[in-house]
């Protein structure tokens, strides 16, 4: 860990005390911890996803900078996953939210968001809100990757569809509608593709993930990913896709062991923070 960065304030309250990004880093892990517990006892093969997969191999833990957490499963996990954590989740602590489950979710989000209950968190991106208003505590992203095709050809059609309903649904949410069939159909989309290619050997972000070109997908060799392998991650083991090396080039290219520029290791999603109670602090 660099320690260099383990400083970085998110927050400094009226009473002095401060919120750094090792703060929430040390809520997230205690949170994929109760994760990974529920995940090995029901058998829920999931792995490591972009910045908290770099941080597992780069820096055997955390991207010092980084104030978020992912990770990815595929579809039929997916699937599972809710099942398990409607039984198994410590509802005392955490809730999730997902479309699935609450039609005001945000569709253009990772599939689910866990969050931990009993604190706060208002992210940069004023465009999505959270409208499911039970709960703003801090989360841990869930990805849905699917099966896709090899060639960009076959790709493109349903992925720009997509990609086009992206901003129609943010702006009608942001006007206060729910445009629930907009948002049924683009999850249909996504579904249906995968369908579509369900023998392939590529797998990557299902297509409700429209924040990369569409031009230059996520595109992984699924035995590259599965089954995972654990890896050291801070004071415990997690897991990564089984040829990380692959993973991460296809994230971020041949160099992903090279960190950034200082200027830009800086943490991106958090605009506002409390770790202590479900309020913004006044």
């Amino acid at each position: 860990m660099c320690k260099d960065f383990n400083d970085i304030v998110l927050k400094e309250k009226k009473d002095g005390t401060k919120i750094t990004v090792r703060d929430v880093q040390l809520a997230t892990l205690e949170m994929m911890k109760d994760i990974d517990a529920i995940c090995r006892k029901n058998n829920i093969e999931y792995w490591l996803a972009d910045g908290s997969a770099l941080g597992a191999i780069r820096h055997k833990g955390f991207i010092p900078w980084d104030d978020d957490f992912d990770i990815g499963m595929m579809r039929s996990e997916y699937e599972r996953f809710i099942k398990v954590l409607e039984k198994d989740l410590d509802k005392e602590k955490y809730t999730f939210h997902c479309f699935e489950k609450n039609k005001k979710y945000e569709v253009t989000w990772p599939s689910m968001k866990i969050r931990k209950k009993n604190t706060y968190i208002k992210e940069m991106n004023k465009l999505l809100p959270n409208r499911c208003t039970d709960c703003d505590g801090i989360f841990v992203d869930v990805f849905v990757y699917d099966y896709m095709a090899k060639t960009t050809f076959l790709d493109l059609p349903l992925r720009l569809c997509n990609t086009a309903l992206m901003p129609i649904i943010v702006i009608l949410e942001n006007v206060w509608i729910n445009p629930i069939p907009l948002k049924w159909l683009y999850r249909f989309n996504a579904k249906f593709y995968g369908k579509l290619n369900k023998h392939s050997k590529y797998i990557g972000d299902d297509l409700t993930w429209t924040y990369r070109s569409p031009l230059k997908p996520l595109r992984c060799l699924k035995d590259k990913v599965l089954p995972t392998v654990l890896v050291p991650f801070e004071d415990t083991e997690l897991p990564v896709a089984n040829d990380a090396k692959h993973y991460l080039i296809q994230n971020y290219g041949e160099n992903y062991m090279t960190p950034p520029p200082v200027v830009k290791r800086t943490p991106i999603h958090v605009y506002d923070i409390n770790l202590t109670s479900s309020e913004p602090e006044e």
